[in-house]
């Protein structure tokens, strides 16, 4: 029996905090449903519960998919939890739990085999986002009881990097498969590279991003370029407090703030930009790499964000650096530097078409039909190793 014929006519579930219409959804969400449109398209029946937010209804179909959003960004977990046990999406064949920090619980909900999808830990993010009791309480449940609960589920992560951090917490790698992001296609606008320096960030605007860093390295290289904007892309809710860390550090002239923008104000961006700044705590992959990649512009990250390792290749699509003063210069260098951003920038484009969605739709059904099967998938995908 063929991947195609396990999965059709089989239904589905995702459980996931966000989807992509969310304000606050970002590249876990647009990987979330990719994967479900590769499973529709391989004829699945697809539902995706997710929190209920002003920018979408309680319950519609989009491309095939069906969407159920309730609860709120915390009680969204309760909510799935009871939606499953009781029933109220119907019969289910399998569960897709979507463990951003803190998981579903499903495994307790549902007599369904469950597959766990892993962006990456939240080690380092808890005692940011949550500190104090909060925080700890959030990393014992992901380090502690999520393992131990989900000892016998499939996991996906979408990195090498993501998959050693689980194998840490007690997860068996025999049970983790790695199924990597891809790349949407250019969208094309015809802007060019922008005529003064510029630098980019694109992602949501939460703590963990630090885009503190990036504004740092833009208020230290405008001496050296005294015309550099640095171009800030998304929203969230550590937006304002960033705006008052620009203001009272006199960089309001040399920041730009674009907020949540469309795909091709964004993709203008990418073409504009001299460089993208990754300057994130942790990334279990960074979707943004291969997005501006695209447009042939290479990104500086942390080489400890995680998933960077594997979305950058180091000095051939861009710059890992360890400190935040490397993460200046490598900037600096970029922006000085004609032959290095554009042997840098062929390198990204190439990077960015090693990746493509077909690839992890397909790679992502397998595993799921493997699972419907019955069966284990430890398998990566060929770029993996």
């Amino acid at each position: 029996m063929t991947d195609h014929d396990e999965l059709a006519g089989r239904h589905v579930a995702f459980l996931s905090w966000r989807d992509t219409r969310n304000p606050e959804g970002g590249g876990a969400e647009r990987y979330l449903e990719k994967m479900a449109h590769g499973l529709v398209a391989r004829g699945a029946d697809v539902t995706i519960f997710c929190a209920a937010h002003a920018a979408a209804p309680p319950e519609e179909v989009v491309d095939g998919v069906r969407f159920v959003r309730r609860g709120s960004k915390l009680s969204v977990y309760a909510e799935g939890f009871r939606a499953l046990a009781r029933g109220r999406l119907g019969p289910v064949d399998l569960v897709v739990d979507v463990q951003n920090g803190l998981p579903f619980f499903t495994r307790a909900a549902t007599r369904a085999p469950v597959v766990v999808l892993v962006h990456h830990v939240h080690r380092e993010q808890w005692p940011v986002v949550y500190p104090g009791l909060v925080g700890k309480v959030g990393w014992a449940v992901e380090h502690r009881l999520a393992p131990w609960l989900y000892r016998s589920s499939q996991y996906v992560a979408v990195s090498r990097a993501t998959r050693d951090e689980l194998a840490t917490l007690g997860v068996d790698r025999r049970r983790i498969a790695v199924v990597h992001n891809g790349t949407d296609p250019v969208v094309g606008s015809g802007t060019g590279t922008s005529a003064h320096p510029m630098v980019a960030v694109v992602g949501r605007l939460v703590p963990h991003k630090q885009v503190e860093h990036a504004i740092d390295a833009a208020l230290t290289l405008r001496e050296r370029y005294p015309d550099l904007r640095l171009h800030v892309v998304g929203g969230g809710w550590w937006e304002a407090e960033l705006h008052r860390y620009a203001s009272e550090r006199g960089a309001s002239d040399t920041i730009v703030f674009e907020g949540h923008v469309d795909e091709r104000r964004k993709h203008e961006i990418y073409e504009q930009a001299w460089t993208l700044a990754l300057p994130s705590l942790k990334e279990g992959w960074g979707l943004v790499v291969g997005e501006a990649g695209m447009h042939r512009t290479p990104t500086v990250a942390y080489r400890s964000a995680g998933g960077t390792r594997e979305s950058i290749a180091h000095d051939r699509s861009g710059v890992l650096v360890d400190r935040q003063q490397d993460f200046v210069e490598a900037l600096g260098a970029l922006l000085g530097d004609p032959a290095l951003r554009a042997r840098l920038g062929d390198g990204a484009l190439e990077m960015s078409h090693r990746f493509t969605w077909e690839h992890a739709q397909e790679s992502f059904a397998h595993v799921v039909a493997a699972v419907l099967r019955g069966e284990r998938v430890d398998a990566q995908d060929p770029d993996a190793e």
